[in-house]
């Protein structure tokens, strides 16, 4: 880590990621409990809502031609500005169509960001040190998540929503504005593309891709609002459960970069999508709400994986390819984003059952696929 500590790439990511963890976990934090107990949205709300936060994943890929126009880590300050602003405007607008706003203007902030920074990482960073640039961003994200959540958890007692909104989106802005003005001569090895690219050669690194957009729309939409509605958590105990995730998640996501490039990818894959066949089966049929509780915690820990699939990308990719292929890969990961929250309201209104059931079914799919994925592989990368 040390060699990667001394690339100014790493702080100026680290520090807008910081904010961007700031900004979405301190949203997620406040939006349920805000959406259900102050606007009085039902199921199927909550899928409208969430599929339109999913539509700027979806035209992740116009950052390609964005990146035209202004440096890529220059669109990755404004991002953050953005995502700043979102926030903000949530809590003056308490209504159905007001969230619908507040939310898309989140989100573009929110997916831009999360966009370039993954390319940045993967254009900066060779193969043996991104693993562990992306476990150290997941391990502070995690710290950064604990502060948040404890914060809110003691001003929830006094102040409002508007004004918790309020405060978290202005440190937001803030961060941002410093990233414009303060970015680093980032230089980048290999000239980007500037047009879509779709390979043959990453066929599998799509499906992967799309089948986790997928699953994590299920986890993202109807986990919380299942303890929400169903099991009617609080405000203060949902951030507690926030808190006990990140908690456990700083010191496991360096261990899980760490087993991604000892072991490589295929294993990491296994262990993530053979535990959420269980977790999503367990959820459809949940009847107790301590438990429903440590299948939370279990959901959450399980996303770690997820870093293997930008591992495996970075392994099989032409360098020139990262950026384009990176925003192309958001925009496939949203496909099914923009579609199941709201197919997965109605569903919910028959059943609640259903929409997990579906991730059990998505589960088994990924599991199927990532059989593809190549053992790993010794590397000549030996820095550090």
């Amino acid at each position: 880590m040390q060699k990667i500590k001394q690339n100014p790439v790493y702080w100026y990511l680290l520090i807008l990621t910081m904010a961007s963890t700031v900004g979405l976990q301190g949203w997620r934090t406040l939006f349920n409990n805000f959406a259900v107990e102050v606007v009085g949205v039902n199921g199927l709300h909550m899928g409208i809502i969430q599929s339109v936060r999913e539509i700027p994943g979806f035209l992740a890929m116009l950052a390609i031609f964005v990146i035209v126009l202004i440096k890529e880590h220059h669109l990755s300050a404004l991002s953050i500005i953005l995502l700043g602003a979102g926030i903000v405007s949530a809590g003056f607008m308490p209504t159905f169509s007001g969230l619908l706003i507040s939310t898309l203007v989140m989100s573009f902030g929110f997916h831009y960001y999360e966009t370039t920074n993954q390319s940045l990482i993967l254009q900066n960073f060779d193969e043996y040190q991104s693993p562990l640039v992306l476990g150290n961003q997941r391990s502070i994200m995690s710290l950064v998540s604990i502060t948040v959540g404890l914060s809110i958890l003691v001003l929830s007692y006094f102040l409002s929503y508007k004004v918790m909104f309020s405060i978290l989106g202005i440190l937001v802005i803030l961060a941002g504005i410093w990233g414009l003005f303060s970015a680093p001569n980032i230089p980048v090895s290999k000239v980007q593309q500037k047009k879509f690219v779709l390979r043959k050669k990453y066929t599998i690194f799509y499906l992967l891709t799309l089948l986790s957009g997928a699953r994590r729309q299920i986890f993202m939409v109807f986990s919380v609002f299942l303890l929400v509605e169903k099991f009617s958590f609080s405000i203060q105990e949902i951030t507690l459960l926030f808190i006990f995730n990140n908690a456990i998640n700083y010191f496991l996501a360096p261990f899980v970069a760490k087993s991604i490039r000892k072991f490589g990818e295929r294993p990491i894959l296994f262990a993530e999508y053979g535990s959420l066949i269980f977790i999503f089966t367990a959820y459809a049929y949940c009847p107790y709400r301590w438990l429903v509780a440590v299948l939370y915690v279990l959901d959450h820990i399980s996303f770690n994986g997820s870093m293997a699939i930008r591992t495996y990308f970075h392994k099989i990719a032409a360098p020139e390819d990262i950026a384009s292929s990176t925003a192309v890969s958001f925009t496939i990961n949203h496909i099914a984003a923009v579609i199941l929250p709201v197919v997965g309201g109605y569903l919910w209104l028959i059943h609640p059952t259903i929409p997990f059931l579906g991730g059990t079914v998505l589960s088994v799919f990924s599991l199927l696929v990532a059989t593809f994925v190549k053992k790993k592989s010794s590397s000549n990368q030996t820095s550090n």
